[in-house]
């Protein structure tokens, strides 16, 4: 007991030394035997070192969720992002006022088909009437999935706007209301979650990169930006799902386009083969053995790429009920919140991806890449 107080004296006496410093400065007055192990054993124990060194425990690769890999309508399942402001030219005239639009993207979860509309306010009307729209092209979808707004939060003042809109309760409710009217699931991601967005998040990604090096910085009027995101749509529903192949015999390609229109939407269109003398369900049975070849594509071509995990391939430990955890922000480590696991979700392979902690007065949801966890250190201690 005496050396473990020893060890812990010295260590806070030298500011927090390395192993190699303690041990020099220990051992000119003290010999304690397995000194080196006691010194990393105490060290560990310090929450102010293991604060500055704390790394997440990155949780199990899950599988993907079943509308990912079942086939069916397109847009039955739907992601939805925000992206933006960009600049709004409110007309051709000299010197026009400048204002504000948004981008709000829709993706299928299953084909990776996009649909782009312009919404010119940030307010729950404005995004509920692009809904409206969409539905009204697209069909309505039974299950649509959205991120909390935590990843909007960044430095830049025009993103903290679109963050406070995307992350208010009132806006949640209204949506809720409107998806149990119209009788649509709507899920929320945990927050500071980007990960579990990546299809909305690589759409974005691409519509802004197209978008960037067609216009840069100019201004545009809405009637020029949202012919430029119709553009944008069409080209990236005609990208290929699926690796090229680099046979000459194979010309074709499977992209999102084919479950849309039949074919990707900047190829001309075929002629007419109507005037063949041919039945009308013969003709009927046609199309739709087309569409089913094009879902067969999607299962054999398609999916198979989908099975790689290039990362997170190591299986952790779970969290648990009345772990200890410091909450990772953008912060330094130092100043890291402290809280407790009070309820876990796991998910339906039984690895915990998604805890409820306390932080003070407020219950928190997040997820497991965002928590360090503290299993060896004591409630005393830790505190």
């Amino acid at each position: 007991h005496f050396s473990l107080i020893l060890v812990d004296y010295y260590h806070k006496l030298y500011l927090h030394p390395g192993p190699n410093t303690l041990q020099a400065v220990i051992q000119t007055k003290f010999w304690i035997p397995s000194l080196r192990r006691l010194i990393r054993y105490r060290g560990m124990k310090c929450l102010k070192c293991y604060k500055s060194k704390a790394s997440v425990e990155t949780p199990l690769m899950g599988d993907l969720p079943s509308y990912r890999v079942n086939g069916g309508r397109t847009f039955q399942h739907v992601g939805v992002d925000f992206a933006g402001p960009f600049l709004l030219k409110e007309s051709h005239r000299r010197k026009a006022a400048l204002g504000k639009v948004y981008l709000c993207l829709y993706v299928c979860m299953a084909t990776k088909a996009l649909h782009l509309e312009a919404v010119s306010r940030l307010t729950t009307e404005a995004f509920l009437a692009s809904f409206q729209r969409f539905t009204s092209r697209r069909g309505i979808p039974t299950d649509v999935y959205s991120d909390c707004g935590s990843n909007f939060l960044g430095a830049e003042r025009y993103l903290k706007e679109l963050y406070r809109w995307f992350a208010s309760q009132d806006t949640k409710k209204d949506l809720l209301e409107y998806a149990m009217r119209t009788k649509i699931s709507w899920h929320f991601n945990p927050p500071q979650t980007p990960h579990m967005g990546g299809l909305w998040e690589a759409g974005v990604k691409s519509v802004k990169h197209h978008l960037r090096l067609i216009a840069g910085e100019t201004p545009l009027t809405f009637e020029e930006i949202t012919t430029w995101f119709a553009k944008i749509e069409a080209i990236l529903n005609s990208r290929p799902l699926c690796p090229l192949s680099t046979s000459p015999d194979e010309v074709d390609y499977l992209s999102p386009g084919h479950f849309l229109v039949g074919g990707p939407l900047l190829v001309a269109p075929e002629p007419s083969l109507l005037d063949l003398k041919e039945n009308t369900l013969s003709r009927w049975q046609l199309v739709s053995k087309m569409s089913e070849s094009f879902w067969e594509r999607w299962r054999t071509e398609y999916l198979s790429t989908l099975q790689r995990r290039p990362k997170w391939r190591r299986i952790t430990n779970n969290l648990q009920v009345g772990d200890l955890v410091l909450l990772k922000d953008s912060s330094p480590p130092l100043q890291w919140k402290l809280g407790k696991v009070v309820e876990v979700c796991p998910g339906d392979d039984e690895i915990v991806r998604v805890v409820l902690i306390r932080v003070g007065n407020s219950v928190l949801r997040r997820h497991a890449l965002q928590l360090v966890p503290l299993r060896h250190l004591s409630f005393e201690s830790a505190a």
